[in-house]
């Protein structure tokens, strides 16, 4: 049989192996675009390839994470989500909560960031910390699930369902907080509502994760698994590629004119986002009285956001202000410790 040949394969065990070791990873890809930021910002820039008479427009951000999105989607087992929408509850609680838990927590940060000294009152960061909510859950999710004893087709069911209801749910949560921020991001904020609305999300969200279940259903399983040994450890690395490029434009920046006060400020407001987030998670888990796998699902679920989606958003819509995108770094590095915290936590007898 081919599958246990599969299995083991030199792809297989490495993406195994980089897995175990993801956290580091991504403080490597931290700490690359720190020391050797040009390549990333070259990277974020946008190319132009030549084709016929014109040329077209390439992005390397959009073009990774639709990649992580794929893979995401071609590992989605259907049967395991048609077992979930039989006892929904879980995955209802996670859509619910995934639209409540931003009208509770941002307010709450606007006004936290209302009494310090900045200009602006905190809008861009609280315009950065919008668009690190408004996000589908990570994909990212259902590793940290399979490292537990999680309920992995909530997870699936909650990173698909959150994922194609965005172009819905992503500009009613923005279009709600808009009225925190000052007039400038306001109106930045309001242009990124048709964004994400449309060709956004559309193009980079759901369409790749649709095109990776359309090739689960479609494929024989050998040549599902196959491809699959060949897609998740690429995506893989191109998630932590895309990790570096993000932060490449905002650390470059930050090297270049420092400014510790932002700095401290990203990292204050993308702990207390990240806090609650996980927090009211955990106390809709308990209140719905979940058995643990599922339980464990849900938290990780409201607390883990697709960071590099609201990152590339952000590159999107505000080019020029590169250093908004530290609190969507910050947010991107606690949630991953917060959700090993909730995997160990799991895991106990």
């Amino acid at each position: 049989m081919p599958q246990p040949h599969l299995s083991y394969s030199p792809a297989h065990r490495a993406t195994a192996w980089l897995r175990r070791r993801l956290g580091r990873a991504v403080v490597v890809s931290y700490a690359a675009a720190l020391l050797l930021p040009s390549l990333g910002l070259w990277l974020r820039r946008e190319h132009t390839l030549p084709l016929g008479t014109s040329g077209l427009p390439v992005s390397a951000a959009p073009l990774l994470l639709s990649l992580v999105l794929f893979s995401a989607g071609l590992q989605v087992s259907v049967g395991e989500l048609g077992r979930l929408l039989r006892r929904p509850t879980a995955l209802l609680a996670g859509l619910a909560l995934h639209l409540v838990i931003p009208l509770v927590v941002i307010p709450i940060v606007a006004f936290t960031l209302r009494q310090s000294p900045d200009t602006d009152g905190g809008s861009g960061l609280v315009t950065a910390t919008i668009l690190i909510v408004a996000m589908p859950v990570a994909a990212g999710a259902t590793v940290w699930t399979g490292k537990s004893d999680g309920d992995q087709p909530t997870m699936v069911g909650l990173v698909l369902a959150s994922t194609l209801l965005s172009p819905l749910t992503a500009p009613l949560v923005i279009g709600v907080l808009t009225p925190l921020l000052s007039n400038d991001y306001a109106a930045t904020l309001g242009t990124t509502v048709h964004t994400t609305r449309g060709a956004f999300a559309l193009v980079n969200v759901v369409l790749p994760c649709a095109a990776g279940i359309l090739c689960r259903l479609t494929l024989t399983p050998t040549w599902c698994s196959r491809v699959r040994a060949g897609v998740v450890p690429v995506a893989l690395v191109a998630s932590l590629v895309l990790t570096y490029v993000n932060a490449s434009g905002a650390l470059g920046s930050f090297l270049t004119s420092p400014r510790p006060l932002l700095l401290c400020a990203a990292l204050c407001v993308a702990a207390l986002v990240c806090l609650l987030s996980f927090t009211l998670g955990g106390a809709a888990a308990r209140l719905l009285r979940l058995d643990s796998p599922a339980a464990s699902s849900l938290t990780l679920a409201c607390g883990m956001n697709n960071s590099s989606a609201s990152a590339v958003l952000l590159s999107t819509t505000l080019p020029d202000k590169p250093h908004l995108l530290l609190p969507v770094l910050a947010y991107g590095l606690l949630q991953k410790t917060a959700a090993s915290r909730v995997v160990a936590a799991a895991s106990r007898p």
